[in-house]
């Protein structure tokens, strides 16, 4: 135990010492906010990566394939083809060459200055700062759930010390802090996902025996499960049953369509300071993607074998019934301790990357987006652009640490489709249409976001059931029953919300005015 100390406390002042580095390197509020435009291409698809998966990945969606199975694949397919192909072929090279053309700092602020509109950069910033504690909420309940089992404390302790780690070096850093260590956590998560993999396939003896193993063992899934639609763990459940809902829906689509909305990614983009840059980080990108959620995909299931094998339990047996402590509880009682060490230092990378970069980007959105540009309407950036970032990082913290408490056991990955989700349905058709079609305009802009906003807040208060309660209305309003049924309270509010904030924008786009040639020049200038 001590050794493990010591190890992680090495790895703290490594992290310490990139973040002073970020700090020393931070002039301006560009260095802040896009890390200055000149980025090392390694360091950003690493910081994408480390961003992109978190403990929500590893240990929320690690143990969720424990219960689900092999189908949950299908998310490590989108995630490549999606969140790392689509998103820098067609997204990236975009989103950088009009980022610095209109000079934009900020995922919001993108948005705001392709229409010209306050109210967008304020809207969606306001969106990002609300919303985006839930995800960040679920990493931070990822690791202190690891550090919870490892190191036999309590688990409000863990969450406690996490928040405060991470908020240091955001703070000061900025941006360029929260990408050099990114980068460094990024290459340990790799190597750490490696030798899971390998540990794992070894127990079992053997990927063909180990499927065949797992295959055989489904007249052990509980029978509540069964009714639910789960029949074996190497297929999808039942089609049209709840968990086959829930799995393709919320989870692989909400997640997978999601990804390329999502501010904290998004923004990235913008610090390379050329395509060349972008193009040199898609194929290591895809790569990373492959070993942290496939493997995490593939061992989750596998746990099951694992522990059957030497414990004669599955694993949501042994996890008491809490998905979440399915992966930490497989590391920490079926590996030796050197390893569990290792990956403890693997989950601290995972959960510290995507963290500061979430708590980064809440900042921004309050103080950037929606204080500076919609309330104060400052033209120039000054001191206090800075300082009211790094007050909304705190009360991003702040949200983020009193929801990882009162958020109820295995709610990892569903907190994290959520976001996900919303974030699809409320930027995306703005974004893609925004960055493609030069007929867009800010009427439909604001359209397209208000309406994607609207219906998935809908539908998340009074339509979806999660656990058998609608999501959002059984908190708020004491809601039994859904306003629709089956098998609508099943559906992800994504799937209503993306296409209706699709449809809207394209229709006020094609009945109003297109915006000046002279603005769209601008925007669409080298792009």
């Amino acid at each position: 135990m001590v050794a493990s100390i010591i190890v992680a406390l090495i790895y703290l002042i490594v992290v310490a010492y990139l973040g002073y580095k970020g700090w020393k390197e931070t002039a301006t509020s560009s260095d802040y906010m896009v890390a200055g435009r000149k980025i090392h291409p390694y360091v950003m698809t690493m910081s994408y990566g480390a961003t992109f998966i978190s403990t929500s990945a590893i240990i929320g969606f690690g143990g969720a394939a424990a219960l689900f199975g092999f189908g949950l694949l299908w998310l490590t397919f989108l995630n490549i083809f999606v969140g790392i192909w689509i998103a820098f072929v067609f997204f990236g090279r975009r989103t950088r060459r009009m980022g610095k053309n209109l000079d934009a700092h900020t995922f919001p602020e993108l948005l705001g200055r392709r229409y010209n509109s306050r109210f967008i950069q304020g809207f969606t910033g306001l969106v990002v700062f609300l919303f985006m504690p839930a995800y960040a909420a679920a990493v931070l309940i990822g690791i202190a759930r690891f550090v919870e089992v490892y190191f036999h404390i309590n688990f409000d302790v863990a969450l406690f010390a996490m928040a405060i780690i991470v908020a240091i070096y955001v703070i000061w850093g900025g941006l360029k802090g929260v990408m050099y260590t990114d980068a460094f956590q990024g290459t340990i998560m790799f190597f750490v996902m490696l030798i899971l993999v390998i540990f794992t396939y070894y127990k079992v003896g053997g990927v063909i025996e180990g499927h065949k193993a797992l295959s055989a063992m489904k007249n052990l899934i509980p029978p509540k499960l069964q009714k639910l639609g789960m029949w074996s763990w190497t297929a999808f459940p039942k089609p049209g049953s709840p968990f086959w809902y829930l799995l393709v829906t919320t989870i692989i689509l909400g997640v997978g369509i999601g990804v390329l909305a999502q501010p904290q990614l998004g923004v990235r983009f913008m610090t390379v300071k050329s395509d060349q840059d972008l193009n040199r980080g898609l194929t290591f990108g895809g790569i990373f993607i492959l070993f942290m959620t496939g493997v995490a995909f593939t061992v989750g299931p596998l746990t099951n074998v694992v522990f059957y094998k030497h414990f004669g339990k599955i694993s949501i047996v042994m996890a008491k019934g809490n998905i979440d402590k399915i992966i930490p509880l497989y590391v920490t009682k079926v590996f030796p301790h050197w390893y569990a060490t290792l990956f403890l230092l693997g989950m601290l990378a995972a959960a510290m990357s995507t963290l500061s970069s979430q708590f980064h980007v809440i900042g921004t959105s309050l103080g950037r987006d929606f204080y500076e540009k919609a309330v104060a309407n400052l033209e120039v950036p000054d001191a206090r652009s800075i300082f009211f970032t790094r007050l909304g990082i705190a009360i991003g913290i702040l949200l983020t640490v009193v929801l990882a408490y009162v958020f109820p056991p295995s709610v990892i990955a569903v907190a994290t489709a959520f976001f996900f989700g919303l974030c699809g349905a409320v930027m995306l058709p703005a974004y893609f249409l925004g960055l493609y079609w030069r007929r867009m305009n800010k009427p439909a802009a604001i359209a397209s976001i208000v309406s994607g906003f609207v219906v998935s807040m809908f539908w998340l208060l009074f339509v979806q059931k999660l656990k058998g309660k609608v999501l959002l209305g059984s908190m708020i309003f004491g809601m039994k029953k859904p306003l629709f049924g089956y098998p609508w309270p099943l559906v992800d509010a994504q799937l209503i919300g993306l296409p209706i904030s699709f449809i809207v924008g394209i229709i006020v786009a094609l009945l109003t005015s297109p915006m000046p040639k002279e603005h769209l020049d601008k925007c669409f200038g080298k792009v």
